[in-house]
Formats: structure tokens, sequence, C-alpha cells
């Protein structure tokens, strides 16, 4: 594991695998293509679940500009938008830690067909009653919330299946995929949504979304069993969700990214609500507007991803300096004083905002032990999205109240805070100084300080 700031992440315990043919061979070809950007794909099982999840997201990002535009057409307010995301992350906040004892108890494969099935039935009964013409907003709240309750179990589930499909030795290349298969449908989605929501409104947006899960469905039942690297289940027993807390406690490497991730997804992440009140408010636009906006930080994301995919390793001096641009891009973008500058700074505010959820969530995944996988996953997933239903009602008021661009620079400024204490705090512990030269500002070890200066 890694010991400090700006050390390698570095795989925990080796996995307990199967030792099978299959397995061999994957193991063999990510070896031989560790470096690759696309390395994970040569393996069958993670190919499959590729190809199901850029459909479903495809239908996911469609979903999420349907249903931000509907609670906005039903009642004008950012407020409302904030409250529907609120209830979409507020089971994580709840009850994500459970989620994760879940996800470490049972097969991930069998738990992942359940959950990704129920997600699609959501879809198809929001869209079922929007096409009736019988959509209320309280029927858009209730969805986003049992889709939240849903997450609390698949999002760790499937967050840890990937080291099932891919082994140790490909996470992080696997992780950054994910991120780019799920960016690359964020360009398609929003823009499908913005169509059809112009065309014939939001009902098929979310009808198409529901019937788009049954592509990862298809692809979990065709999957060879016998190549995925076998992690022990964790037989039921008293005390497991404390342990997973004090793992994580004991621990630096994983405690303090997952910190920063915290205040980055509560203030930073808040893209529905200001982008719906730029386009509303601002810049006077639609529903295309709206999804071009959507589009564009969805390009930079996919950039951000596969650069991180082509790195391979993940380090916590790139996370802390990724969210220090990151916010400073949100302050910088929320003055912006033309549609096209404002639509420009959305593409690199995409490549950092992605940069510091791929670099965290690697980091943390191959510094942790498999049997813990599961508990410490569903920890990063509840406080990066579970400070959602704080932060997004708050960020929503005060966009309501002081206009588009204090709310969105007052998230710049929160997450900026967080970025700078934490880079400190990571600094001291990996016991870094600040060094000033011909070379720029880095930060070098304090012995190597002290020998810099004796040399001078």
């Amino acid at each position: 594991m890694s010991t400090g700031p700006g050390a390698d992440s570095a795989p925990g315990h080796t996995p307990t695998t199967t030792h099978t043919p299959g397995t061999a061979k994957n193991a063999k070809n990510a070896k031989n293509s560790k470096n690759s950007m696309f390395s994970s794909l040569k393996i069958r099982n993670y190919r499959l679940f590729a190809t199901g999840q850029a459909v479903s997201n495809t239908g996911t990002w469609m979903q999420r500009i349907a249903q931000d535009w509907l609670v906005l057409s039903l009642t004008g307010s950012a407020s409302a938008v904030g409250i529907t995301i609120a209830l979409q992350f507020l089971p994580m906040m709840l009850f994500g830690l459970y989620g994760g004892v879940l996800a470490d108890r049972l097969p991930k494969r069998p738990l992942l067909l359940c959950t990704q099935a129920a997600m699609g039935l959501t879809g198809l009964a929001l869209g079922v009653l929007t096409l009736a013409g019988h959509v209320n907003v309280w029927h858009v709240y209730l969805a986003a919330f049992l889709l939240g309750l849903v997450t609390v179990v698949d999002n760790p589930a499937r967050q840890t299946f990937v080291s099932e499909m891919v082994g140790k030795d490909q996470v992080a290349n696997a992780v950054s995929l994910n991120s780019a298969n799920f960016q690359s449908a964020r360009l398609v989605g929003p823009a499908i949504a913005g169509v059809l929501i112009t065309a014939v409104g939001s009902g098929w947006a979310f009808l198409l979304n529901g019937l788009s899960f049954a592509a990862p469905l298809a692809a979990l039942m065709l999957m060879r069993t016998l190549e995925l690297h076998q992690v022990e289940v964790q037989p039921r027993a008293k005390g497991q969700l404390r342990e997973g807390l004090r793992y994580v406690a004991g621990r630096p490497e994983l405690i303090w990214p997952i910190v920063l991730v915290g205040f980055i997804g509560t203030f930073g992440f808040n893209f529905p609500i200001w982008l719906s009140a730029f386009v509303s408010k601002v810049f006077h636009g639609d529903a295309g507007t709206y999804g071009l906006f959507n589009t564009l930080i969805a390009a930079g994301s996919l950039v951000g991803a596969l650069l991180a995919a082509r790195r391979g390793l993940s380090r916590l001096r790139l996370l802390v300096a990724a969210a220090v641009l990151f916010s400073v891009l949100l302050l910088v973008t929320a003055f912006a004083p033309s549609f096209w500058l404002f639509a420009a700074l959305l593409v690199p505010i995409g490549v950092f905002g992605l940069t510091v959820n791929v670099t965290a969530n690697s980091s943390v995944q191959m510094a942790t032990d498999p049997e813990m996988r599961g508990r410490v996953m569903a920890l990063f997933m509840m406080v990066f999205t579970g400070g959602t239903p704080i932060g997004a009602p708050l960020v929503g008021w005060v966009t309501d109240t002081y206009g588009a661009r204090i709310g969105m620079a007052a998230g710049g400024a929160v997450s900026l805070a967080a970025a700078v204490a934490i880079g400190l705090v990571l600094s001291r512990i990996g016991n870094l100084r600040l060094s000033v030269n011909r070379h720029g500002v880095t930060f070098v070890p304090s012995d190597r300080r002290r020998q810099l200066a004796t040399a001078a």
C-alpha cells in the first residue's frame, strides 16, 4: 500500500483467486498489455460488461437530463431540481455502509442481476406515468428516491465486481475505462434527450432508459464464471460495519482521499442545478442548450478518463492538484461574461472533475484488501454522493436566492478550500515541504530540502 501523499497507490493483499485456464489466460493478457490504454478490454468478461454498461449508461444520461428538465418545467425552481437530486442520493447517505456490507457478503454477479433489473423498472414506471400525462413532481421525487435505494447496493457491488473481472493488475485501467464508458454515454445521452424532449416530451427518454437495462442484464448472463477472479465471500458476522470504519480510519492513504471527494461531491458536483439555472435565467435557452452544456462537460470528462487509463497509476498528489484546478475553474466559469466562453470552460471542468473521481476511486480500490473492498468502496461512494442531500438543496437555495453565478462560485470556493487544506494535511503526513526554485514550486521530502539548503 502507499504510505504517504504522492506515493504510487499500490495494490493491497493479493485477492484469493481460482486458478483456472481462463483466469491464467486473462492474467497473461493483462500482464502483456499492462500499459495499454484499453488493456482491460482484452478480457472477455470485462468486454461484455463494458458493452452492456455503454447502452444502459446512455439511457441513464437520457433520464437524468429529462428528469431535471421535467422538474424545472413543472416547478420553475432550481431548488426543486436540487431536492430531486437530494432524494436520489439520500439513501446512499443513510444506508450506504450497509450496502457495502451486503456487497462483501453476497456473490456480485447475481446481486447485480437483481439491482440492474430493479433500476430498469424505475425508468419504465416513470416513462409510463409521463406518457400517460399523469406525472406530478412527487412522482419524480419518489422515482428518484427508489432509484437511490437500489443504488445503495448496486454501486459497491458494481465497483468491486471490476476487480473480479480483470484482476488486481488491471484495476486502475478498468476503473478509468468505466469512467470513459460513462462519459462517452454522457456525450450521446444528453443530445438524444434534448431531441426527444423537444420533439415528443420527456416520457420517451424515461421509457428508453428502462429498456436500456436489458443490455447489462444480457452481458451478466453471458459471462464465463470460471474466468472470474473469485474473491472469498465474507460470512455474516457481528461488527463488520465497525470493522470497515476502523480499517479506513487507520489508513491515511484511504481516509484523506475519501474526505476530499466528499467535499468535492457535496459542493462541487452540482451541475444539474447550476446548468439548468444558467440556461433558464442567464442565457435564456431551452432543453437543447441544457443538453449542449452537459455534452461539453462529458467531452472533457471523456478526455480525463482516457488520460487516466493511459497513466495506469494513481498518485495522491495528482488527486490534490486536479481538485485545486477543478475548483478554480468553477470560480472562473461562474463569472464568464459570454455564452461561448462559459460553454468552452465546461470542457476543462469535465477533464479535471473526472480526474479527481477516477484518481480517488482507483487509488482507494488498489490500497484496500479484497475482503474489505465492498465496505471501503461503499464508504467512498457514500461520502462522494451521500453528501448531495445536504449540498444540493443548499446550493439550490443559494442559486435561487443570489443567482446562478454566485451559486456556482460558492461551490467552487468551498471545494478549493477543502482541496488546499487536505493537500497540506497530506504533505505533512508524507513529511513533504514546499520548495521554490528555478524549476518551479514543488513538494520535496523534508530531508531533501535540508540537503538542498546545505548544498547551497
